[in-house]
């Protein structure tokens, strides 16, 4: 297999699949933030979190299109107002849901995954209604597209390099709020005991939506990054929603941090066994590993002890 490579060139290889592995993991990420405080913060198991990062996708398409027909001169930096916009679109969703139809379901978690599913049937349909059943495409600002040289024989390209720093950022961002401002301390306080936390006057309903918002809308912000690896349709959300879960589940409900390691060693796995086989084996391989580390460590890489 490896006979007609140099040393330099199987280097140069792995080097480049290290970093397909690393923009996979940004991805991962993104997409596993909002749910792990949906669910690892609430217990709640929103089947429909694919759809909020499609809604995400979709705003920021429409914001391309707006730029383009309208602001052409200002189309190189379209993409920070459609993440912004896609953040506040998916959260306002999110907070809606949540009032309308999650609360009513807390200690309920399979009453929620239920409820969540059949949100996310009725999201497709909507998308579809109103955006049509093709998928679309987002075009990207002249400065994104391209690679970076390294070396002379690694390139990476540079909207790979941008979901990466975005990952940084969002990533500092809600570890910050989680866990060094006011209100993180009143979610930590609920997950911890919620009656106590009501008790001494921590509005328990508020903190519930709020949390719930911003899951969905680091959603919203995972469905514009999202915009640049692939094409977005009404379904795209339902692609992801199994390896997000996963990803949250192995790193430990309710631990930020081993959501970060649990994306890091899924998807640096996964691309590194795409180069010794399929794509589709590879996955299997390591869903295998993680389904086996799973049964012999159940609550995940890392656990949150919770008073109930």
């Amino acid at each position: 297999m490896f006979g007609d490579y140099s040393l330099g060139d199987l280097g140069s290889i792995f080097v480049m699949q290290g970093f397909a592995g690393l923009i996979l993991f940004s991805v991962y990420v993104l997409m596993a933030l909002g749910l792990a405080i949906i669910f690892g913060q609430m217990g709640v198991i929103n089947m429909a979190h694919g759809e909020f990062m499609i809604l995400g996708a979709y705003v920021t398409w429409m914001t391309s299109n707006l730029f383009q027909t309208y602001m052409p001169g200002l189309f190189g930096g379209y993409f920070f107002l459609a993440m912004i916009l896609a953040f506040l679109a998916s959260g306002a969703l999110g907070m809606l849901v949540e009032w309308a139809l999650i609360r009513h379901l807390y200690k309920r978690p399979l009453d929620t995954l239920l409820a969540t599913w059949g949100l996310s049937l009725m999201l497709q349909q909507a998308y579809r209604s109103v955006f049509g059943a093709r998928e679309v495409g987002v075009e990207l600002p002249q400065w994104m597209l391209g690679s970076l040289q390294v070396t002379s024989s690694i390139e990476v390209p540079i909207n790979g390099v941008f979901v990466m720093c975005l990952t940084v950022l969002i990533t500092i961002a809600v570890a910050y709020v989680m866990y060094k401002s006011r209100w993180g301390r009143q979610v930590r306080a609920v997950v911890q005991n919620r009656i106590m936390a009501g008790a001494v006057g921590i509005n328990t309903e508020k903190v519930d939506r709020y949390t719930f918002g911003l899951g969905c809308g680091i959603a919203g912000v995972a469905g514009s990054a999202f915009t640049m690896i692939g094409s977005t349709g009404p379904t795209s959300g339902q692609l992801y929603i199994v390896d997000t879960f996963l990803v949250v589940v192995f790193g430990g409900a309710a631990s930020l941090l081993g959501t970060i390691a649990s994306a890091f060693s899924i998807s640096q796995t996964q691309s590194t066994l795409e180069f010794f086989m399929s794509g589709s084996m590879a996955k299997v391989l390591t869903l295998l590993a993680v389904v086996g580390i799973l049964m012999l460590r159940p609550q995940g890489l890392f656990a949150l002890k919770v008073r109930k």
